[in-house]
């Protein structure tokens, strides 16, 4: 007999670009890949955390650069394709919130929080399928629990949310043919330096606690293998679709 074998979960070779990589789930995702073996390009906006984060990756035994970027900076984000390229792996983790009641909400909200929710993600994932091309290659979109339910005073992140959830689906249809695999992973809270302020709040943490069915709250190495499994060939045949991390949150 002859027995199948598992695929491989290791990254040797590949080029990472994870963005939003300097702290949290970003952070996390970035070490992740770099545990496995790729080279990962670290980019954010602080240009201070994202060196510290790049050294710190480096100083533990694994490959990494760090790249201060906007993503909303469309030059700005092909000058770190075409400088770091080809990448083999993006995982898009820049995102915001401004949470408000809908009857509040402002114009420049919406439009802040879907420049780079919606539109950043969309060409950052474009651009990395251009490098993708004939090689293949695997996207993630950090998307959110809030991408597949509703939420009181989220009706602009749920939106951004759901619109990446839909374009997920669709660049897999479009992009499959040429090996590109598109996914989601889809976090419930997790705990981290910019979430501690809602946890710290009784009434939203009680909230969070109520909606979570497991009995406790989610960590960033919670997102580490979930990044992993969608960025190896563990996952080959997983495109379009998403992975929810959320403790059973959209479960009901």
């Amino acid at each position: 007999m002859t027995l199948p074998r598992t695929p491989s979960f290791r990254l040797d070779g590949k080029r990472a670009l994870v963005t939003g990589g300097s702290r949290g789930i970003g952070l996390g995702c970035a070490v992740a890949l770099a545990e496995a073996g790729a080279h990962v390009i670290v980019a954010a906006r602080g240009a201070e955390q994202v060196r510290q984060a790049a050294e710190d990756i480096v100083a533990a035994g694994f490959s990494a650069d760090g790249v201060s970027l906007d993503v909303t900076d469309h030059d700005a984000v092909d000058a770190v394709y075409a400088a770091h390229g080809p990448i083999d792996i993006l995982v898009n983790s820049a995102g915001l919130a401004r949470h408000s009641p809908s009857l509040d909400t402002t114009p420049d909200d919406f439009d802040v929080v879907s420049q780079i929710n919606i539109k950043a993600a969309f060409f950052l994932a474009q651009k990395a399928a251009r490098q993708m091309v004939g090689r293949g290659g695997s996207i993630i979109q950090i998307s959110s629990q809030m991408g597949h339910v509703g939420g009181v005073d989220r009706a602009v992140y749920c939106a951004t949310k759901h619109a990446v959830e839909g374009m997920t689906k669709s660049m897999a249809i479009e992009w499959g043919p040429e090996r590109i695999r598109v996914n989601t992973i889809c976090p419930t809270f997790i705990l981290t330096e910019l979430s501690k302020p809602t946890f710290d709040d009784p009434d939203k943490r009680a909230w969070i606690d109520s909606k979570i069915k497991l009995p406790r709250v989610g960590q960033v190495e919670d997102i580490m293998g979930a990044c992993l499994f969608l960025a190896s060939d563990a996952s080959g045949l997983v495109t379009g679709t998403s992975i929810l991390v959320d403790g059973g949150w959209t479960a009901g």
